[in-house]
Parts: structure tokens; sequence; C-alpha cells
């Protein structure tokens, strides 16, 4: 499991964001800190692989964090969650070595993007010392386009079933669908679908929208955007 501890000043953001964390599979939080001078407290008391970051914070703020953790050669990566959108504090937070970058309010599936594409670069760079030009490339996240300039399927998907669930989401396309309703009527699990759904809502075929069930929790309804047919077809013809 890849030990991720949260990094926030606001207890409900933070507590959305472990909710968030829950949903995608390899990932357990290992605590909550509230600023940076607490964060670096826990760091040096628990296992840590990566930092959810906020910016905004008081005292050491998250650049100040990421900075210091760098001086200190400290081996933790950093996705960075902020509402700060500004050039300085993105370019700074890059140069500090922030793997990704969301900014608030982000959808699930940008972060569910963000989490999968970092548990992949994770295994493989505990895979062995030495690598080929292609798993470098994964590495680096380079994807080859096909030459009719549609998207590639990135790694784990495959046409047959991206072309399976279209024909499903074609059904309820009238209006707005959830995860369950399309894991409901597939053949694969709830988290395979998850990961066509953070991709298709990725390339803009695509649109989520978050709405609140009785109980408080985050429901994300999916629909086709305008343009979700034509950018399909290169996909699954």
């Amino acid at each position: 499991m890849i030990k991720v501890l949260i990094v926030e000043d606001d207890p409900m953001v933070a507590k959305f964001n472990k909710h968030y964390l829950e949903q995608i599979e390899g990932f357990q939080s290992v605590g909550w800190a509230a600023s940076g001078d607490e964060a670096i407290e826990l760091i040096e008391e628990l296992e840590v692989d990566l930092i959810l970051l906020d910016v905004y914070m008081q005292n050491t703020n998250g650049l100040q964090l990421l900075s210091f953790l760098r001086q200190q050669a400290k081996s933790v990566d950093a996705i960075v969650i902020s509402a700060a959108s500004d050039n300085i504090s993105i370019r700074k937070a890059l140069q500090f070595g922030a793997v990704d970058y969301l900014i608030k309010p982000f959808e699930f599936s940008r972060f569910a993007a963000a989490m999968t594409a970092y548990r992949e670069n994770y295994f493989l760079m505990k895979k062995g010392e030495n690598f080929n030009q292609q798993e470098l490339d994964k590495l680096l996240r380079y994807r080859q386009e096909p030459e009719d300039g549609s998207p590639a399927l990135p790694k784990g998907l495959t046409v047959g079933t991206l072309r399976s669930m279209w024909s499903i989401i074609t059904t309820l396309s009238e209006g707005a669908f959830s995860t369950e309703e399309l894991t409901a009527k597939s053949l694969i699990s709830r988290i395979s679908v998850r990961k066509y759904l953070a991709f298709l809502t990725e390339i803009g075929v695509l649109s989520m929208e978050t709405s609140y069930g009785s109980v408080g929790r985050p429901v994300y309804m999916y629909r086709v955007t305008l343009k979700g047919n034509e950018i399909i077809e290169g996909l699954i013809k």
C-alpha cells in the first residue's frame, strides 16, 4: 500500500480528500496534518510515501513545506491540491518536485487520474534499477498518439471493454448516470468502471457533476458531452 499523508488546514476538505482516496485501490491514509509544521513532525514519525498538499496554510505554507523537504532530501512525493491557481505558485510547486497539481474545486475523475498515474509510476520505480525506453516513457507520462489524432488508451484499458461500456452508456445517456448504474449493467468491477469513466471524462467524452444524497455523501453523475460521440469514434472504430 502507498502511504499517504493529507496536509490540509480545512478539516472538511481533508475529510473529503480522505474519502476520495479510499475509493482508489492501492492507497492508505496514514494521517492528517493541519499545517506545514505539523506535517514535518508526522513525516518524521510515520512512513509516508506521498503527501496531498494544500498551499494556503498558516505558518509554514505548502510551498515552504515542499521546499524544506527537498532541502532535507526527504524522499516524499507530493501532489498539490490547492485553490492557488497563479503562475508563481504552480511554477514553484513543480520546481520543488510536485508530481501533479490539482486546482480546487476539482472533479473526482481528475483526482482519480492523478492517483492512478502516481500509483503506476510508484510501482514502476520499485521494479528495478534500470529502465528501457518504453518503461521510461511511461514513467514520464509520454504517450504516443495514434496517427489519426485520436487519444491513446492508458495502460490497463482495452478497446474491447471500452466498446462494450460505450454501448451501455448510450442506453443511459438520455440523462445523467452514476458509476453504480454502469457497474450494475456491465460485467466488470466497480474499480475498473471508475478507470474508464475517469479516462472518458479526461478526454472530454463525458462531463461529471457532483450531487449529494440524503446522507451527505457525494454521488458522481456523468453525461455524454456534445462532442462525446465524435471523440469516442476514434477510439472504438
